[in-house]
């Protein structure tokens, strides 16, 4: 899984919303879909951009918790795709290389978010099942995660006090 990604000004980074049982299936078949494969949502991404996953709950109708970023990777193709499923349920799915060595647990990381602005509400962010977060936060869970990225542009990281100035940096 683990692989280097280039990141640009114009990479945009995305959160998807379902439980880790459902997660792992997009892993093991390279793909992602959101919202129950609503195609709205499969069409925000572009090719390069960042997806992440946050899993509350381990598996769908049940209540153990998970409560944890579970995947992050990087969209590979152009436009969603309709992809029987199983018979009678037609989803929308975006081809994404996976590239995350570890899933990261969100509440260590509340106050690093920025995305999160109500943190004693930080589910609530969750409540749509797809948004879009600032850089600077897939940044902090690129990092959480093991994923190792060249960033190149006029960035400030304050989180973690990393500049760069036009120049590239390992994170």
């Amino acid at each position: 899984m683990a692989a280097m990604v280039s990141f640009s000004e114009s990479t945009r980074a995305w959160v998807g919303v379902a439980s880790r049982d459902h997660v792992q299936t997009g892993i093991e078949g390279g793909f992602a879909q959101f919202c129950h494969g609503k195609v709205g949502p499969a069409r925000r991404p572009r090719r390069g951009d960042v997806v992440l996953y946050y899993s509350g709950q381990e598996r769908l109708g049940e209540k153990t918790p998970c409560q944890k970023f579970t995947a992050f990777g990087v969209v590979e193709d152009d436009e969603p795709e309709a992809v029987e499923q199983f018979p009678g349920f037609v989803p929308w799915r975006r081809s994404v290389r996976w590239l995350h060595r570890s899933e990261a647990p969100i509440r260590p990381l509340i106050d690093r978010l920025e995305f999160i602005d109500n943190k004693r509400a930080w589910g609530a962010k969750f409540r749509f099942g797809f948004l879009e977060i600032p850089v600077v936060d897939m940044l902090v869970l690129a990092r959480e995660m093991g994923v190792e990225m060249a960033v190149s542009s006029n960035l400030l990281y304050s989180s973690d006090a990393l500049t760069t100035s036009r120049s590239s940096v390992l994170l």
